[in-house]
């Protein structure tokens, strides 16, 4: 019979990435504090705002790089009322599995895939961004074996709306001790996004990377509101305030150590229409200044933002523009991140 797939070349272990990728002290120190500090929001413990902000997907590492200096320094204005953490989503999540899968399997978007080369390139991106701007980063956790590879430098990790109904992702991100989020499924079943909130809290034990391991459990797995799409294919979004009461009527009816929630404010909650972001954010943050359940509650947002609007089709090379979903350019994103911190 013949065979479906060919198995290329084994791939190192993360321990032998991270040989011959080392961290220095200084990293791990500001890898330490930053989760630390993100930490005591998640358990209530500080009232500062989060901000999981930048590219759709992190593509040319010169223009995610230039984005995240330039995110280093709104975060010096902002310090006292939010933590800005950088989406560099090395991994993307496709819905007919076709299309560029992202900086791991392509690192460069208009080559052949390299799976090799695109761990180096995930690695040494999200480490260069510690070391130059200071702010440690989040990562979608597409696949949960390659978390290794990157466990020493993410501060936040999401699972994905596709993935969170997966029994693997559940238990990996039990033996986190970051945040992770956990998005509604793109049916919206909240009840579906909460198990996986109960599971991900758990301690487990189970297979992972060819060992039997044993979980902890993790306290600052979370909600990740982002909208849902219905039969009709009709975005159905889930930030409103009666989104938000429901949520938190749903939570208090479960045994769970934190209670927290933060809104994707694109995806089906803009339907993909990047600047209904501006619009989303404004409505959460008057929704926790109108009930202090909700306040207590919700902990951060989720932005997609780049230095140029819009989206540009692979092969346009216009600099800062997403080659995947559409973003805020610099400019509003800017102003974005100003205004939310007044009203923290």
């Amino acid at each position: 019979m013949e065979q479906r797939s060919q198995f290329i070349r084994k791939l190192p272990m993360p321990v032998e990435i991270k040989e011959q990728y080392p961290l220095t002290e200084a990293v791990k120190r500001i890898k330490l504090e930053r989760d630390e500090e993100i930490a005591k929001i998640f358990k209530g413990e500080s009232d500062k705002f989060l901000l999981v902000i930048g590219p759709c997907s992190a593509d040319i590492e010169e223009s995610v790089m230039d984005y995240v200096c330039r995110l280093a320094k709104i975060q010096d204005q902002v310090k006292d009322k939010l933590i800005l953490v950088p989406r560099i989503y090395t991994n993307k999540p496709r819905t007919t599995g076709l299309g560029y899968k992202g900086l791991m399997h392509q690192p460069d978007p208009e080559g052949e895939e390299d799976v090799l080369e695109g761990i180096i390139a995930m690695r040494r991106l999200h480490t260069k961004a510690i070391e130059e701007t200071g702010l440690t980063s989040a990562d979608e956790m597409l696949y949960p074996e390659n978390y290794k590879y990157l466990d020493d430098l993410l501060s936040y990790v999401a699972v994905g709306a596709r993935s969170v109904e997966n029994q693997q992702h559940r238990l990996t991100a039990s033996g986190m001790n970051v945040p992770v989020g956990m998005k509604n499924p793109t049916s919206g079943g909240l009840s579906v996004m909460l198990n996986s909130i109960i599971a991900a809290q758990s301690s487990h034990k189970f297979i992972y990377r060819g060992w039997e391991v044993k979980s902890q459990g993790n306290p600052l797995a979370h909600a990740v509101l982002r909208g849902s799409v219905n039969k009709r294919g009709q975005n159905i979004p889930n930030y409103h305030y009666e989104d938000l009461r429901l949520l938190h009527e749903l939570y208090s009816e479960q045994n769970l150590e934190n209670m927290a929630v933060v809104i994707d404010t694109n995806h089906n909650n803009s339907g993909k229409k990047y600047l209904e972001q501006i619009r989303i954010a404004q409505e959460v943050m008057n929704s926790r200044k109108y009930n202090d359940d909700i306040r207590k509650m919700v902990k951060g947002l989720m932005i997609e933002s780049y230095i140029e609007d819009g989206a540009q089709k692979i092969g346009e090379h216009i600099y800062g523009k997403s080659i995947t979903d559409p973003c805020l350019g610099w400019e509003k994103s800017e102003k974005l991140i100003l205004d939310i911190a007044e009203e923290v």
